[in-house]
Parts: structure tokens; C-alpha cells; sequence
């Protein structure tokens, strides 16, 4: 069996996982993070554990069904934890992972972006939309 050097492996993790290529496994996950409720629940989990009704009131027009395929969806990728505490009723926290922190940044960027542009891209559908 052939061994290969560091500088090998890495470029062949490039190779694996480029979601240019029709293939790659990254284009699902690419897919899943541009949704509209996971760039919302991001930001909304970055200052510790919250419920499911807590983070259904700070993300305005989220259904119950939603969030939780949201929440769930995010749970499985390893970007959120969810912590059952036995109680009356049961408390049920979710909270973002180190790998969900990490993502964070991006995600606000992009939530900031929008935000701060959102007149412009509405002044370019005005001029997109009269035209002959």
C-alpha cells in the first residue's frame, strides 16, 4: 500500500471536495446553509441555549414545523446540540456547537449584507422589472 505525504492528502481533499463538481457532497450542505430559517437560527443561537418557543418568537414567521426541521436538520450537520432536561414539564435547549460558532461569522456577514443592501438590490428589481 502506497503511503502519501501530508501535502498529498490535502490536495486530494481539494480534489474530494470541490462543489463545483456535480457530485461533491459539499453541494448538499451548500444547500442546507443558504436556507432562509438556518441563516436565522444561526444568529439567533449565538448567545447560548434556547427553546424551541423562545427562538420561535425571536424568528419572526417561522412555523413549529420549520424550526424544528431546521433545528433538526442543524443537529445532525453537528452545528447544533439539544439538551432534554428531565423536569415538569421537560425543558428541551438547543444550543450551537463549536463547529456551529464557527460558522457564525459567515452567517452574520450574509444576514448583515442583506440587511445593509436591501435598498440597493430593491432599486436594481425596479430597474430589472421596467425594462421593455
Amino acid at each position: 500500500m502506497a503511503t502519501s505525504t501530508a501535502a498529498q492528502r490535502r490536495e486530494q481533499a481539494k480534489r474530494d471536495y470541490d462543489a463545483f463538481l456535480e457530485q461533491c457532497p459539499t453541494r448538499e450542505l451548500l444547500s442546507r446553509l443558504t436556507d432562509k430559517w438556518v441563516a436565522l437560527v444561526i444568529p439567533a443561537l449565538v448567545n447560548g441555549p434556547q427553546r424551541h418557543g423562545e427562538l420561535a418568537q425571536r424568528i419572526a414567521g417561522v412555523s413549529q414545523k420549520m424550526l424544528t426541521q431546521t433545528l433538526r436538520t442543524l443537529e445532525r450537520d453537528g452545528l447544533v446540540t439539544r439538551t432534554v432536561t428531565a423536569s415538569v414539564p421537560v425543558r428541551v435547549d438547543y444550543e450551537l456547537t463549536p463547529l456551529g460558532h464557527e460558522l457564525f461569522p459567515v452567517m452574520i456577514a450574509i444576514k448583515d449584507w442583506a440587511e445593509s443592501h436591501m435598498d440597493r438590490v430593491f432599486e436594481a428589481r425596479t430597474r430589472y422589472d421596467a425594462r421593455p
